[in-house]
């Protein structure tokens, strides 16, 4: 059942160069937006689209006040259009689904009465993806295991945008880059508790999909950044301790064999193995320093603007 406290629906949607599916998508979200009990706004975000997106979207505010349509100047990206729509957004949950009518609006209070059960966020899984095989649904199918290994937080389907979100819990994540697809991974920095929930996938009718294989080499390195926020955020000193002193023991090693091998009868001893001791010592003492610096970092994040009034009044006495 939907929760009966919420006042009003927010669904953000981010296009780029969807000119034929606005028209179609808008009349889906007003149908559906009959069926929930409470007060919907259209989010619509137009990611610089040099067709006829943004007259589109328009004619569909001028038809239906809900839809609010902002412009973005260039091609910023789905994350940033994203990021944007939400914090336009003023419901007291958010939609987030992409605009080219492969996500089903018509799933909408399927998530929203999972939301209404106790969750902070309800993601989509595609269970029955209708994308080209090699091109798009292995790579994502790989992705997926590699993300939830690599974040602890274990979804089937992450690239699905069609998203529940309670406002306050994704208005503090933190959104840039790539890393739309990472929110779920991302929002248990703030405690959000999480939900799967399988929904409906349909094949592109217009348009054509601005995804292919030049991107997995960005999901890659944004899957590490994601890996290292969950899991160093809280106490980084830490998570780069661990490394430090690993480093540490295998310089040592290296010091103790060389030592060895000085004090015994050996024909041929490498004069390499002292350069690997000292590599080992400085990624140490790097790793050490990240460290502390990032532990000082969160600490003066953490600090309230008086603490740290408190703290240079004191260092001026």
């Amino acid at each position: 059942m939907i929760d009966s406290k919420i006042k009003l629906i927010s669904i953000v949607i981010p296009v780029y160069l969807e000119e034929e599916n606005v028209p179609r998508l808008h009349k889906q979200l007003m149908e559906v937006a009959k069926l929930l009990p409470s007060a919907v706004e259209f989010v619509i975000v137009d990611d610089g689209s040099k067709d006829g997106t943004w007259p589109a979207l328009v004619e569909a505010h001028r038809q239906d006040p809900r839809v609010r349509a902002v412009r973005l100047k260039r091609n910023f990206g789905q994350t940033p259009a994203m990021a944007c729509g939400i914090d336009q957004a003023r419901g007291d949950v958010i939609i987030t689904m992409d605009g080219d009518l492969q996500n089903d609006p018509a799933d909408i209070p399927k998530l929203l009465e999972k939301l209404g059960e106790g969750f902070d966020v309800v993601c989509g899984w595609r269970y029955k993806r209708q994308d080209k095989l090699f091109t798009r649904k292995i790579p994502s199918m790989i992705a997926n295991r590699l993300i939830g290994a690599l974040t602890g937080v274990q979804l089937h389907d992450y690239g699905c945008s069609l998203k529940a979100y309670r406002a306050e819990s994704i208005k503090r994540t933190p959104l840039y880059a790539e890393l739309h697809r990472f929110i779920p991974a991302m929002a248990t920095l703030t405690g959000a508790s999480i939900a799967e929930l399988r929904v409906n996938h349909r094949p592109r009718t217009f348009g054509k999909t601005k995804y292919n294989l030049s991107r997995t080499w960005r999901v890659a390195l944004d899957m590490t950044t994601v890996s290292l926020l969950v899991k160093s955020s809280a106490r980084p000193l830490r998570f780069f301790g661990r490394g430090a002193i690993l480093s540490l023991l295998a310089g040592f090693a290296c010091v103790a064999r060389t030592w060895y091998w000085y004090i015994t009868p050996h024909p041929n001893i490498p004069q390499v193995l002292p350069g690997i001791a000292v590599l080992f010592f400085w990624l140490a003492g790097n790793l050490l320093t990240v460290g502390l610096v990032a532990e000082l970092c969160l600490a003066t994040v953490h600090q309230t603007p008086g603490q740290l009034l408190a703290a240079k009044k004191g260092d001026w006495e």
